[in-house]
């Protein structure tokens, strides 16, 4: 029981600091998003009701909070995918995960030029979260296209090249808004009709 007791313990403070280190991304991504990769790490540690020192613990400096946020934001993209299909029909499936990834596109958007400045490290980071954001897109348009509801003649890069096209406008909320409505354009443009239909 004791031992027990003692183990319990010592896991405590290991999840409340993977609780602390998610509020303080997810802080950070919308103080970024608000005030774009300068924004005060103050405000970021205030939005994630923890004090500057245990923001400094997890992240000693801004480049790697910008790092781990946007690293944090392909891994919530790419675990999406599966959660995704497991709820909805693969097109719809599709179609919400697009809409997440208009929000990774913004958080890319604004620590981009960011990294411009960090030395080594960036060209392997984004080669990672690309083999695995295509991976997340392939999985889904093959689903919909085994299920019979899009074509198989469409890339699964185009379909994301083009919705990340029209998020890069100089007004983000109307960015994201255009990039949603080119979502469902893209997808009822792709749709595999009824037989018989128009």
């Amino acid at each position: 029981m004791i031992a027990g007791d003692e183990a319990k313990f010592r896991r405590k403070p290991r999840a409340d600091a993977e609780r602390n280190r998610r509020r303080l991304l997810e802080a950070a991504r919308e103080a970024f998003a608000a005030s774009g990769a300068e924004a005060s790490l103050e405000e970021i540690a205030r939005r994630a009701d923890v004090g500057i020192g245990t923001l400094y613990r997890h992240f000693p400096t801004r480049e790697a909070l910008l790092v781990e946020v946007y690293r944090h934001a392909v891994e919530q993209l790419a675990a999406a995918a599966p959660r995704l299909l497991a709820e909805r029909r693969p097109v719809e499936a599709l179609r919400e995960w697009l809409r997440l990834f208009v929000d990774y596109a913004a958080t890319k958007r604004v620590i981009a030029p960011a990294f411009q400045a960090l030395t080594g490290g960036t060209s392997a980071l984004y080669a990672g979260a690309g083999d695995l954001i295509a991976d997340a897109i392939g999985r889904l348009a093959d689903r919909a296209v085994a299920a019979g509801e899009i074509r198989l003649d469409v890339a699964p890069t185009d379909l994301m090249r083009a919705v990340f096209a029209v998020t890069q406008v100089d007004d983000a909320a109307a960015g994201r808004e255009a990039a949603f409505r080119m979502i469902d354009i893209l997808l009822d443009g792709v749709k595999l009709r009824a037989a018989g239909g128009d």
